[in-house]
């Protein structure tokens, strides 16, 4: 069962973002889809009988879709098989009544297409001070990837722009004062916010002049050589041994999503993380990363394993260890070894590729 612990490690940290840690787990299963999406696709299949916060998530989701009109309990009885197998006889899927892999990756599917449908026809700039029912799709939007913490109101006021321009700043856009057809298109073929590249780790404080030592300041005039991190395509081969000691290093590290350094890693983050310990460097995002690199016959120590979670395609990935297992960054218990033969990661297996160095 998944404790408030547990739901704390989906909770993206950053400058943007604002949970309050303290809260019960109901103001979690209200809270941004995408916190609920990574909860649910960590869970095993879900079928009759059993009763726990997964099933209440899966319960709410359904809810919103129209779906499931009863209590939401955490009771997955009678009436939420019955939601199930109506969403999976509308969607083509296996008529089961359970929450197996390909029944969770349709239910998001369609509810991203929910939250963000409404948007994809506005051409009109918005200003702040604007009202109007493209407002609150925007609104909605934001808060499905996190950004917008406030009521649906369809009012451009001062929470609906901070909520822009924290998602302007993390895509990398100008940051404008208005919302434009190029930010509304940017919303709408988002990924999730894990993927996005985040700032780079707080520095600790500097000492203070009067408390430098003089050799300190010796140092600190001395000039110093940048330290060069090649791409691929400019490196020598590297030691597997090395990266695998490397990667292991960061066993027990907690979940943040968002996070690349040793205080917190999320998937895609650990991986760039311990590769760059090795001068090597590598795109931030699962999806880059999967394009990156090269597919290969056969799987060895210290090639990339992709798999589809909470989104189509490569969106989690680790690095294999032999004997079936790999190392990865997961949202339930953080830098962890997994083996890729449980019904969970094998039936989200998408392929294994290697990093190709010239």
């Amino acid at each position: 069962m998944l404790t408030n612990g547990n739901v704390q490690h989906v909770v993206k940290y950053s400058m943007a973002y604002g949970f309050v840690l303290s809260q019960p787990f109901s103001f979690y299963v209200d809270a941004y889809p995408m916190i609920q999406n990574e909860v649910i696709t960590e869970s095993r299949t879900l079928f009759y009988g059993e009763h726990n916060d997964s099933v209440r998530m899966l319960q709410h989701k359904l809810n919103q879709l129209s779906y499931f009109d009863k209590k939401i309990d955490g009771e997955f009885g009678v009436m939420t098989e019955y939601a199930l197998k109506k969403l999976q006889y509308e969607n083509d899927l296996k008529v089961t009544g359970q929450a197996d892999n390909g029944t969770v990756t349709t239910l998001l599917r369609i509810e991203r297409e929910k939250h963000l449908r409404p948007i994809k026809s506005i051409s009109k700039t918005y200003y702040p001070g604007d009202k109007g029912e493209d407002i609150k799709s925007i609104q909605d939007a934001l808060h499905y990837f996190g950004y917008y913490k406030g009521e649906l109101d369809g009012i451009y006021g001062p929470i609906t722009d901070r909520a822009l321009k924290s998602f302007q700043q993390d895509k990398g856009l100008e940051i404008e004062q208005e919302v434009n057809e190029k930010t509304v298109n940017a919303i709408y073929t988002a990924d999730p916010i894990e993927e996005t590249e985040t700032e780079a780790p707080e520095k600790k404080e500097e000492s203070s002049e009067a408390e430098k030592k003089p050799e300190d300041k010796k140092e600190e005039e001395a000039p110093k050589e940048p330290k060069v991190v090649k791409k691929a395509s400019e490196q020598a081969s590297y030691d597997v041994s090395q990266l695998i000691s490397s990667a292991k290093q960061h066993i027990g590290t907690p979940y943040v999503w968002g996070g690349t350094s040793p205080s917190g890693f999320d998937c895609s983050g650990f991986i760039q993380y311990v590769y760059q310990s090795l001068g090597i460097s590598l795109p931030r995002t699962v999806s880059d990363i999967w394009n990156f690199s090269k597919p290969l016959e056969n799987l060895s120590i210290g090639d990339f394993v992709f798999y589809e979670t909470y989104k189509p395609g490569p969106s989690h990935m680790g690095i294999y260890l032999g004997n079936g297992q790999f190392v990865h960054a997961g949202s339930s218990n953080g830098v962890t070894i997994s083996d890729m033969k449980t019904d969970y990661w094998q039936s989200r297996y998408l392929g294994a590729k290697r990093v190709t160095i010239n």
